[in-house]
């Protein structure tokens, strides 16, 4: 039982329930759910992916943690390797499996994926630009990923942009809280090929191209009013408000802060886009 209270840890929970709910919001904003089966199965199938690409995420980074985060499972001792790699494997492979039965764009989406986190973990991740966007790629997908299971997408396309472009503000945000044990261990992140200051401009210009296309849809009259009564301050008026506080204390700290606040705003998103379809 303690056991699987680590394997819990390794998957990172939260990350999983904004999978879910992602996938499902996805196929929920189109109007055409005639049956759910379909789309839980393909929100279950998001959730073993994330889970899945968390733990292997852990496995290939378990050196960086000692320094950045040795309370984590595997830097900590209290998992092995190999044991994060079968959870990972099996993870993934089940994830990838239960697409088979939504159908075939479904599980298209659903391989890419899982490739994509893989090589993110393996490789990308050292990188300055592509790790980044291959996160925020993949999981803008999962909206995407939910209106296909449905047979539709252009609704959750709309929504898979609003997820890109915040997750890869965030990406940057968590590497420059990273930079000490990511220069350690010789990764070339944007913060630490371009420093502090380009990051933070990266970072603006990312936010406010977002501020401007949440109103695309209240414009165009995709999503009603009280979508537009949540948006505006739960999340145009907190990218203010955090990007006024980065650029005044871009510290360790209030960058990891920051990060934590950022995935709970992933939340006031989802329930701005439930709220206005």
């Amino acid at each position: 039982m303690i056991r699987l209270k680590y394997y819990i840890q390794l998957s990172r929970p939260v990350n999983c329930a904004i999978a879910f709910l992602s996938v499902f919001i996805g196929g929920f904003i189109t109007g055409t759910v005639h049956t759910m089966r379909p789309l839980l199965m393909a929100a279950l199938s998001g959730t073993l992916i994330t889970a899945g690409a968390n733990a292997i995420n852990d496995v290939f980074d378990v050196e960086i943690d000692r320094r950045n985060k040795p309370h984590r499972p595997l830097p900590s001792g209290r998992l092995s390797g190999k044991q994060a790699s079968l959870f990972a494997a099996s993870a993934m492979v089940l994830g990838v499996l239960l697409a088979v039965f939504i159908n075939t764009a479904a599980l298209f989406v659903a391989s890419v994926s899982a490739v994509l986190l893989y090589y993110y973990s393996r490789l990308l991740k050292r990188t300055a630009i592509w790790g980044n966007l291959t996160v925020a790629l993949v999981t803008g997908t999962a909206f995407l990923y939910g209106g296909l299971a449905v047979g539709r997408w252009e609704r959750p396309l709309i929504v898979a942009v609003f997820a890109f472009l915040f997750h890869w503000a965030r990406e940057i945000v968590k590497d420059m809280e990273d930079m000490k044990g990511d220069r350690e261990s010789g990764i070339r992140t944007l913060p630490i090929q371009r420093g502090v200051r380009v990051s933070l401009v990266w970072i603006t210009v990312i936010l406010g191209c977002l501020i401007l296309f949440t109103w695309v849809p209240a414009w165009t009259g995709i999503f009603s009013r009280p979508y537009v009564w949540v948006v505006v301050p739960g999340v145009n008026g907190f990218i203010v408000v955090l990007l006024l506080s980065l650029w005044k204390n871009p510290s360790r700290r209030n960058l990891a802060r920051w990060a934590v606040l950022m995935k709970v705003d992933m939340l006031i998103g989802l329930l701005a886009v439930y709220l206005g379809s």
